[in-house]
């Protein structure tokens, strides 16, 4: 009889894993499948992708649900009353709900994140860093977006188990995604495509640079600390005096010799730089330099430095995973060991700090 029992156990587990897996692979392609227009939509109306995937997971059932497949509604949004097009009855708070019905997955992203920017009650979400996927994922359960207690926290383990905040960061630095159409939504993706290796990255390559970020105008914040995104030509000295800051602070917050004017458009804080970032990694772009990478993710470059095992002179390889949080155990591939050898002038001319 005990055999009997271990070996129930045994086929259970195995059974459960099994289960586990499949299911880990069916959020992967959900993601691969719309991971660009989720990017396309944070850049057209500022809801964070992060956020859109994750409500996309588990709102659709990873794309199965019976609103996903009836109706193309991969959000679960009612009808309301000025809805005007097609619907389908489905049971939830109560029986034979109006839920909208859309032509494509598609219309259902774009329609979503119209509601929430058209919304009075989410309005304050807006307010929020787009990286901020833990306020914007407890805000939306406070809107009431969901009756489910355990809303927020449900997204905030999808964003971090599938690493969703990667596309957030895509759609900041304006690294904008090929257009998705309608008749292509409904196409299983191919599998995620993984980091290039060292070897296959070509010399042309490793000297692109960064597309060109979008960035506000005037004083904003990233990781909760005030930066302004200043244009090549302007004096170091007339952003001291408009901010009220120390000009040898300026010099000293962002990790930079000190300088006349701005030669290259860039972020410049006004005040000092967080210990830790406001996500766990970044990835590695081709063209970025660890001073690239502090500045983006506003962390002092100090503790860049120190968390990845890295030295200043040394370039990460791109789609390589930096940690903004906690010092790693290994320090990740390298592109070139020379002090930015293979980086194109714009990044030599920052005059960093070594």
């Amino acid at each position: 009889m005990q055999k009997i029992k271990q070996v129930f156990v045994i086929t259970f587990l195995l059974l459960s894993v099994g289960a586990g897996a499949q299911q880990a692979e069916a959020v992967k392609n959900y993601i691969n499948q719309y991971k660009d227009i989720a990017i396309q939509e944070m850049q057209r109306t500022g809801v964070p992708a992060a956020i859109t995937l994750a409500q996309g997971i588990h709102e659709s059932g990873v794309g199965q649900g019976r609103l996903a497949t009836l109706a193309n509604n991969h959000f679960g949004i009612k009808c309301k009353s000025n809805w005007t097009g097609e619907s389908l009855k489905h049971d939830d708070d109560a029986k034979n709900e109006c839920f909208r019905k859309y032509s494509s997955a598609i219309e259902s992203y774009k329609d979503h994140s119209d509601f929430l920017k058209s919304g009075q009650r989410y309005a304050f979400l807006f307010q929020l860093e787009p990286t901020d996927y833990a306020g914007w994922a407890n805000g939306l359960k406070q809107a009431g977006y969901a009756t489910n207690p355990k809303y927020a926290p449900m997204l905030i383990k999808l964003i971090e188990d599938y690493q969703l905040q990667d596309y957030t960061l895509i759609a900041l630095k304006g690294n904008a995604p090929v257009e998705v159409k309608a008749e292509e939504a409904t196409i299983p993706a191919a599998a995620m495509e993984l980091p290039k290796s060292i070897s296959s990255i070509s010399k042309n390559e490793s000297k692109k640079t960064v597309s060109q970020p979008l960035y506000p105008s005037g004083e904003f914040k990233i990781n909760d600390t005030k930066v302004i995104y200043a244009r090549s030509g302007t004096s170091y000295l007339s952003i001291a005096q408009q901010y009220n800051v120390d000009l040898a602070k300026i010099f000293e917050m962002n990790d930079m010799k000190e300088a006349e004017e701005i030669e290259q458009d860039c972020l410049i804080y006004l005040q000092k730089k967080k210990v830790k970032g406001s996500q766990q990694f970044h990835i590695v772009q081709a063209g970025e330099s660890l001073h690239d990478i502090a500045q983006i993710e506003a962390i002092r470059l100090k503790n860049l430095l120190e968390f990845n095992l890295l030295t200043i002179d040394m370039q990460p390889a791109p789609g390589e995973r930096l940690s903004l949080q906690d010092k790693v155990t290994s320090a990740p591939k390298l592109l070139t060991k020379n002090s930015f050898s293979g980086m194109n002038d714009s990044h030599k001319s920052k005059n960093l700090i070594k």
